[in-house]
């Protein structure tokens, strides 16, 4: 009885329009035929398997996750290692320096982001008086945009998880390394890296599902042009939907994405599931 409301959310805001996409992901339904959709069982799913371009995306969506989690994650936990060891009373200013964009909506800081390469944008300019050329938006350098705006709006989420997971290590085990001689290498290497290990496996869930149904950013950066080969598999699906009307195919598309990463987490959290049953 206790846990039937939470039971009741989950069914309606995530059993329930699931098995909506997967109804509709076997038929044929366009904008003109949405109210008249025709089955076609299965053959949505041969379509986006034989379709270049979804795998291209899907290509372009694993590199952004290989690269950019663990830029994430490092440099979260670089940064909190060293807020660690400022003083308390100046600690605060540069935590809310840090979190600076989880308060931007996320469309205007990649919108502050590309602006500041564009022609009349300050990096722009030191780029033009240091090199004596403009920047110029390339294959290259919007994915490395789209990377760098991973860096800024992921890293605040992984360094504040793990400065709260440092305000938790004992301080006895850190004054017994100091007496015995250990530098701050073997500190984090002995001590803070074993004491935060489940929070680098919850970090790592979190940071690859966002990572995963990246939107915003390259929607924003590429401006949809197919130039820069920088299309993720929500930006995909997106076209494939409002462009291309393809409703059907859309919806088969998300319903592989979600399986997709289900297969990415599943080893993850059975490990995670299986060592918190070893610590019992």
């Amino acid at each position: 009885m206790f846990m039937s409301p939470s039971l009741f959310v989950m069914l309606m805001l995530m059993v329930f329009p699931l098995l909506t996409s997967v109804w509709l992901s076997m038929h044929f339904i366009t904008f003109r035929n949405i109210n008249e959709p025709v089955f076609v069982g299965l053959t949505n799913y041969v379509e986006v398997f034989s379709d270049l371009k979804f795998w291209s995306a899907f290509t372009f969506t694993m590199t952004y996750i290989a690269i950019a989690v663990p830029m994430q994650i490092f440099t979260g936990f670089l940064i909190a290692v060293l807020l660690d060891q400022i003083s308390r009373r100046v600690r605060g200013i540069y935590i809310a320096a840090f979190l600076m964009p989880f308060i931007v909506v996320p469309i205007v800081g990649t919108l502050m982001v590309k602006q500041l390469f564009e022609s009349g944008g300050l990096v722009n300019w030191a780029y033009r008086e240091i090199v004596g050329a403009r920047f110029i938006l390339t294959e290259q350098s919007v994915k490395s945009l789209i990377l760098l705006y991973a860096l800024w709006a992921g890293t605040p989420f992984s360094l504040i998880v793990f400065f709260a997971g440092l305000q938790t290590l004992p301080q006895e085990l850190v004054e017994a390394s100091m007496i015995d001689g250990a530098t701050r290498l073997r500190q984090i290497r002995h001590i803070m890296l074993p004491h935060l290990r489940s929070l680098f496996v919850f970090i790592f869930l979190i940071s690859i599902m966002d990572a995963y149904r990246v939107f915003d950013s390259v929607f924003v950066l590429t401006e949809q042009n197919p130039v820069y080969k920088a299309e993720v598999m929500m930006l995909y699906t997106f076209r494939t939907a409002m462009s291309v009307t393809r409703l059907g195919k859309a919806n088969a598309m998300s319903v592989i994405t979600v399986v997709m990463i289900l297969v990415v987490l599943l080893p993850f959290l059975y490990r995670t599931y299986k060592e918190q049953i070893e610590e019992r």
